[in-house]
């Protein structure tokens, strides 16, 4: 997979995630969502589907700092979920991994990325919109706690590519 200069300089590499990754992801989803963890289970359940899903881990110094998920059903595909442990935000983590799944999403000859952000999550929406994503609808109450969730969508162009999109 490819990645920045500056990450790889970082030590940062990113790759498929594993069976033998879900434990420490699984504690990366708690600290980072803790009203809307997803429970152990889902992510080995997410894994057994290859045919529609795709999740990558992030890794510095052998510790996983980032991971995320697509599912892929043409012609949408959805980004389930997108994490980046707070002390590694604003290095370019998160761009390198949209840019994979994104990736992934027109390898899987999808016509649509969707995915659900959280209203009061600013600093995602920025990153999803300079990668072209639109607003298109609002989930009320979406999430545990009453937020809203903002549904965001990029058409996708199969033969293009993000590679101009790093931040």
């Amino acid at each position: 997979m490819k990645l920045s200069p500056n990450l790889e300089r970082a030590g940062i590499s990113l790759r498929d995630m594993t069976d033998a990754d879900v434990p420490a992801v699984e504690v990366l989803e708690r600290r980072l969502f803790p009203i809307d963890a997803w429970p152990l289970q889902m992510f080995f359940d997410e894994l057994s589907q290859p045919e529609t899903r795709r999740y990558v881990v992030a890794e510095s110094a052998g510790e996983i700092i980032a991971y995320a998920g697509l599912m892929c059903i043409e012609p949408i595909a959805d980004i389930q979920t997108i994490a980046v442990v707070p002390e590694c935000e604003g290095k370019g983590i998160g761009s390198a991994i949209l840019t994979e799944l994104i990736d992934e999403a027109r390898r899987r000859k999808a016509a649509d990325v969707l995915l659900e952000v959280r209203a009061d999550n600013p600093r995602a929406q920025q990153l999803y919109r300079r990668f072209g994503f639109e607003q298109i609808h609002i989930r009320p109450r979406y999430y545990r706690d009453g937020t809203d969730a903002l549904i965001m969508r990029l058409p996708l162009n199969v033969a293009g590519s993000t590679e101009g999109a790093e931040a």
